[in-house]
């Protein structure tokens, strides 16, 4: 097991709202929670991950997650069972839409 850890700073959309959970370990080997969090503008990703020694992938995975999101005061959490960066990518999506869409 290795636990991933990543910061952006200044990110600029923040989601106010409590924790919503997308994803189940055993659908699509990985589960990601959101929530919000007070972290001065910035946004904290965790990764827990069965598959040890993929960290390059995964700082590529979420950098170009937080391009297109850009999330400010934002935790998130992901538990890998071993995923694809392509499962990863539409998991961490949902679960921002499915945020933004308990606001409307």
């Amino acid at each position: 097991m290795e636990t991933l850890n990543f910061r952006f700073e200044k990110g600029c959309k923040h989601l106010a709202l409590p924790a919503n959970m997308v994803g189940v370990v055993s659908s699509g080997n990985l589960e990601v929670l959101i929530e919000s969090a007070e972290l001065n503008g910035a946004c904290e990703v965790e990764v827990k991950t069965a598959a040890v020694g993929f960290g390059a992938i995964w700082q590529a995975v979420i950098a170009d997650f937080h391009l297109r999101w850009s999330l400010a005061n934002v935790r998130i959490l992901i538990n890998d069972a071993g995923a694809t960066p392509a499962v990863v990518s539409l998991r961490l999506d949902q679960a921002v839409e499915s945020v933004m869409g308990a606001v409307a």
